[in-house]
């Protein structure tokens, strides 16, 4: 008659390998001063302004195009409002976000994020919802591809690389 091992044997036996293998290897070594100012050179922050500027240029580029293309100023209008709708949000909360991280408490931080954020969003709904009340000959339509388009621009300039900031280059 053959024994079989238990499962929960067998995964003791293999967690413990699995440990043994880990101590194995190399052991976290923190970066001296000047390897974290070389990675942080390579590696720069993001910036929120940069796409802040693409969605404006791009809102301002579709107002322009509509407002030539169709001659209708109601048209234009509700194109300029989906952009306004996004980009009027977007500056509030890139603000506040700039605030939020001079903070020295991370919960706080998070919880000022968070708070932002539910700003954003309802200072967006507000300002479609007003639409109708600031936009006699409203086009849905035109104010709802705007506001897509504008959003979009965080993939756009994801993509195209414009939320980096070039780093200047350094002679070693």
């Amino acid at each position: 008659m053959v024994k079989i091992a238990s499962s929960t044997q067998t995964e003791r036996r293999g967690n413990s390998e699995e440990l043994a293998d880990e101590g194995a290897e190399a052991e976290f070594k923190p970066l001296t001063v000047a390897q974290a100012q070389a990675w942080r050179q390579n590696n720069p922050q993001a910036s929120p302004w940069r796409v802040l500027g693409l969605q404006v240029g791009v809102g301002v580029l579709m107002v322009l195009l509509t407002g030539l293309v169709t001659g209708d100023a109601g048209m234009a209008a509700s194109v300029a409002w989906g952009s306004v709708a996004v980009v009027i949000p977007a500056v509030v909360f890139v603000r506040a976000l700039n605030r939020q991280m001079r903070r020295t408490q991370p919960g706080s931080a998070l919880m000022g994020l968070m708070v932002w954020e539910l700003v954003k969003i309802a200072l967006t709904v507000a300002l479609l919802l007003v639409a109708p009340k600031v936009i006699s000959n409203l086009s849905w339509f035109a104010l709802v591809a705007s506001f897509v388009v504008t959003m979009k621009m965080y993939w756009l300039a994801m993509a195209l690389g414009l939320l980096q900031q070039k780093s200047k280059p350094t002679i070693f």
